[in-house]
């Protein structure tokens, strides 16, 4: 066996921009103290080998990086599409194991998926390329390895905010080269704590209600003769509405319309954080929550009427934080996590009441980690 490594990245909050990402909008997102690990080992073979703590070993051979229609959904493709976008920018890959320890819960909608790309672009970039890439490079192979391996249409935010590190701003209008700006504000100086509240909702079968949110925007563009949203002047959108309205869905229209407020209010996010507003960023915070909610309807799967986790998770944040603080949907939505931002004063108290009504261990105390994917 050859040399010995030590590997980490982080988990991310979305601090605002609910699904603008895929529609080469804006985002605020932080990299957070919860992280995923990788003990590697370098095994003078051509095999990658992850194994991690409650999963099937995987086992990623370096002679074929060639999509598998098999592995979409799995640990494998994530790992085979991260190595071919090395191998295709001239990487000489060798194999590892690699032992992978998180404090990233999947489907906590911290990303977990986003920090094991990160983790494994890190990797090879640092022993295998020279660390040619930089931490942007690195999460545009992440996107790519989730959308053409993994099979999810997601957007770039989840990756970006894990391979950069610390909060940043990030405009996608240019998605091969996005404009990221970080962006120094601390929180608890500001007497508030982020926290991610665990709803309970289990994300398996939830792919197609994720992918229609984007597909229903590509047949919006498609109106328009257009790809994104971003390319849709928003007087034009509003001026074709009658016409609009015969040629797509209502929610469809909906959605685009939450997608222009809510880069607005991301930019108006930033402003205010760069002047320590608070008060100003909490009240976006608010209007983002309820913009997700009325227009694009990301808080439960359609027609689900037993079961509304999330929207249970976001009532309760309402009555207990009594017109103080913020709480919106956090990520993708359907299932998964509530951001909130609490008054000092009110932490104990206010996680308690959440664990009472969601289960022990459910509201997690987060803060934003400086940087991101890293070699220890």
């Amino acid at each position: 066996m050859g040399q010995h490594y030590i590997f980490s990245a982080p988990g991310r909050t979305e601090i605002g921009g609910n699904h603008t990402d895929h529609q080469h909008g804006c985002v605020l997102a932080a990299a957070v103290n919860l992280e995923t690990v990788a003990n590697v080992t370098l095994n003078d073979t051509n095999t990658i080998i992850i194994r991690s703590e409650g999963y099937s070993e995987v086992s990623v051979c370096l002679d074929d990086l060639t999509v598998h229609p098999e592995e979409v959904n799995t640990t494998a493709a994530l790992v085979r599409g991260v190595a071919a976008a090395f191998a295709q920018r001239g990487a000489k890959l060798e194999g590892f194991d690699a032992a992978i320890h998180s404090t990233v819960l999947p489907g906590s909608g911290l990303s977990s998926s986003a920090a094991f790309e990160v983790l494994i672009g890190t990797i090879l970039n640092e022993l295998f390329f020279d660390k040619k890439l930089s931490p942007i490079e690195i999460a545009q192979i992440s996107q790519y390895a989730e959308n053409v391996y993994f099979g999810k249409p997601c957007g770039l935010m989840d990756q970006m905010a894990s391979s950069v590190g610390g909060m940043v701003y990030i405009d996608f209008e240019n998605s091969e080269h996005p404009v990221v700006e970080k962006i120094d504000f601390d929180f608890q100086t500001e007497g508030y704590d982020l926290c991610i509240i665990d709803s309970g909702a289990d994300h398996a079968d939830l792919t197609d209600e994720y992918a229609a949110i984007p597909r229903e925007l590509k047949e919006l563009c498609g109106f328009f003769g257009k790809k994104y949203l971003r390319q849709i002047p928003e007087t034009t959108f509003m001026a074709a509405l009658p016409e609009l309205r015969k040629a797509v869905s209502d929610r469809a229209v909906l959605r685009a319309m939450h997608i222009y407020r809510e880069n607005d209010r991301v930019n108006a996010q930033a402003k205010a954080l760069k002047a320590k507003d608070i008060d100003s960023f909490l009240r976006l915070v608010t209007e983002s929550g309820h913009s997700s909610w009325m227009y694009l309807q990301n808080i439960y799967p359609a027609g689900a009427v037993q079961k509304q986790p999330v929207a249970f998770a976001l009532a309760l944040c309402d009555r207990l934080l009594c017109g103080k603080g913020a709480y919106r949907v956090h990520g993708g939505g359907f299932a998964g996590t509530v951001q909130a931002f609490v008054p000092h004063h009110m932490l104990d108290g206010f996680k308690e009441a959440v664990e009472a009504g969601l289960g022990k261990g459910t509201c997690h105390v987060l803060n934003v980690r400086p940087y991101g994917g890293v070699r220890i």
